[in-house]
């Protein structure tokens, strides 16, 4: 049922002359999807190497290699002043 009425709008769509506006769009939402689409895994990349560098410097600091407040200074080393102060917030509670 579903593929007759496709085929019934493509066709329509064809006979209208509107073919081409559907192809345009059909690139812009594939472009869309596909810039979403990596806009998401380079975030969930970056998170991953976040939390793999907070768990080797945690790792370091454990076995005595690097000092506690090092360690901090490392972990803030490259953020906001504001992305401090929120870190620091979630720490106190």
């Amino acid at each position: 049922m579903m593929t007759l009425a496709c085929e019934n709008f493509f066709q329509q769509a064809l006979e209208r002359g509107d073919f081409e506006m559907m192809v345009v769009f059909g690139v812009g939402g594939t472009i869309a999807l596909v810039a979403i689409l990596a806009g998401t895994i380079t975030s969930v990349l970056k998170t991953r190497a976040k939390e793999a560098t907070k768990r080797e410097i945690a790792a370091y600091v454990a076995e005595g290699s690097i000092n506690p407040e090092d360690a901090i200074a490392m972990l803030n080393a490259g953020q906001s002043l504001s992305e401090r102060i929120a870190q620091s917030n979630v720490n106190r509670t």
